[in-house]
């Protein structure tokens, strides 16, 4: 079957859309990505990220194009923080900007396609391609990295709506995005399940050159945010070296059609903007939305590496 992707991504921030995007690029089986357009840019750093990572795989023809920039106002913050490009990143890498104009075409195009729209950052490019295109969400096959319905499993952390990046950097975004699409969300207190394990790094370090890119990345995460001892040690449902969460890549898996433990219910939802963070309730009279609520962490991160390292 022959699977078409667009990645609507943050890349450059939290390493699991780097996680991300190699998945897809080492996907098993006919897999084509018709375009990856970057959101909450800083003048097209982040898509000159995904180049360097499409150059390491010899994919540099894929279409990228840099979206909605922080600059024009969309998000909580101002200002963005980057991690540090030394230690991130082999070399300097050169941004790759251009109009945010251009990341609005290349996801029509992609849909016009019939390609799913997968969505793993803010949904800014998503809102402002409905604003250029009315209605053009409602046909697409979209599924978003985002939301916070029902809480957090025992044994995993316990954190708050504010936690849901994606949903709450941009919320009139994310609110416009939820309420006139058919998405499939993929929400962040089951993403909470997965993990990068430590335990993953030597064979990381021997699948080639974007391998070897996650494991420099995930040896410099583990220092700066250290989950290990942060919830490693504390939550009974995650192993003890966790170096971060396969938010993302989950995301991109189910939109595929990974379904290892996977549950899909519909389940009516009304959005609210509460205190200046969005919630997405649970409501009789609300929108029908299609929400995963439950997985299998342990065997998708099994899937994850296997699946990078082509086992």
């Amino acid at each position: 079957m022959h699977l078409k992707i667009h990645l609507d991504t943050d890349l450059g921030g939290d390493i699991d859309d780097l996680c991300a995007l190699a998945m897809l690029l080492r996907w098993p089986g006919d897999l084509h990505l018709t375009g990856i357009t970057t959101v909450a840019e800083a003048k097209g750093r982040r898509a000159g990220y995904v180049r360097y990572a499409l150059g390491l795989e010899g994919k540099s023809t894929i279409p990228v194009a840099s979206g909605a920039d922080v600059s024009q106002g969309y998000y909580r913050y101002g200002e963005l923080e980057f991690p540090s490009e030394q230690r991130y990143w082999p070399k300097p890498i050169p941004p790759s900007p251009n109009p945010a104009e251009d990341a609005i075409e290349l996801l029509k195009e992609s849909i016009d396609q019939g390609a799913t729209i997968v969505g793993i950052g803010p949904f800014t490019n998503l809102y402002l391609l409905d604003l250029q295109y009315p209605g053009i969400l409602k046909h697409a096959n979209l599924f978003l990295m985002g939301g916070y319905i029902y809480p957090i499993r025992a044994g995993f952390p316990q954190w708050e709506n504010n936690m849901d990046w994606n949903v709450q950097v941009d919320g009139k975004s994310a609110r416009y995005v939820f309420e006139n699409s058919n998405p499939t969300l993929i929400p962040l207190t089951v993403t909470v399940e997965t993990a990068l394990r430590r335990a993953y790094l030597d064979d990381l370090h021997r699948a080639g050159a974007l391998g070897q890119l996650i494991a420099r990345q995930a040896q410099a995460f583990a220092i700066d945010e250290q989950n290990e001892s942060k919830y490693g040690n504390s939550c009974a449902g995650l192993p003890k070296d966790i170096i971060n969460w396969q938010h993302d890549p989950l995301a991109c898996a189910i939109s595929l059609g990974w379904n290892e433990g996977v549950e899909i219910t519909e389940i009516p939802l009304k959005f609210e903007e509460v205190d200046g963070w969005l919630h997405e309730k649970i409501d009789a009279a609300g929108k029908p939305t299609r929400v995963v609520t439950k997985i299998d962490g342990s065997k998708f991160s099994d899937f994850w590496i296997k699946t990078i390292c082509q086992i």
